[in-house]
């Protein structure tokens, strides 16, 4: 048996314990006049998630899809764009939720004027200068992460029941205005670390 275990184990990719929903997004960067901006969407009005929120380009990761193959796919299909518009750039860090999801964030230059979106997913587009990010900060609001236990919780079992001392996290919320758009949520976390990579290399 210990053979085998060896065996496993020594060709076994380690990942991430527990069962997270992936996602992945792009940050386009379209150049205009010798400026660059950032691409967000507005998502449609009858979506069953999250209608009206401000996002990236990108989408679930379907079995046996990788990140970046995701992103450009949905990419494609939100935003109604050829495969040769998307420049990639690179890829940032990727982020783990606590709400039991994965972000995987990656930098292109999107090579097209017009974008008319797909009107399924996306109510429209709007640009927003990276200066912009560069030069403002955005608001935070620390928000506290509680367990909720079930009804039925077998506290019996844990030293010290109901008063043991659980575990507590939070998390910064980051909110963004630009011209009477709201820029939150996961959103705006990756554009903040974006930017804050950028401001390495400006010092």
């Amino acid at each position: 048996m210990l053979n085998e275990i060896k065996k496993l184990f020594s060709e076994r990719e380690p990942k991430i314990l527990g069962e997270y929903e992936k996602s992945a997004v792009i940050i386009f960067l379209i150049e205009e006049k010798g400026k660059l901006y950032i691409l967000f969407e507005v998502r449609a009005l009858n979506l069953n998630h999250q209608p009206g929120d401000i996002s990236l380009p990108g989408g679930r990761i379907e079995p046996k899809e990788n990140p970046m193959d995701a992103a450009i796919r949905e990419s494609i299909e939100e935003l109604n764009v050829e495969r040769e518009d998307i420049e990639v750039l690179g890829s940032m860090d990727y982020f783990v939720s606590p709400y039991n999801t994965i972000i995987y964030p990656f930098i292109c230059k999107l090579n097209r004027k017009e974008i008319k979106p797909n009107k399924d997913e996306v109510n429209h587009v709007f640009k927003v200068p990276l200066d912009y990010f560069m030069k403002n900060d955005p608001i935070g609001y620390e928000v506290k992460i509680m367990p909720d236990f079930p009804e039925n919780f077998p506290y019996h079992l844990i030293i010290g029941g109901k008063s043991y001392k659980f575990r507590t996290g939070k998390m910064e919320q980051y909110f963004y205005q630009y011209n009477g758009y709201v820029i939150w949520g996961f959103t705006a976390l990756i554009i903040k670390s974006f930017v804050e990579i950028l401001k390495q290399i400006t010092k």
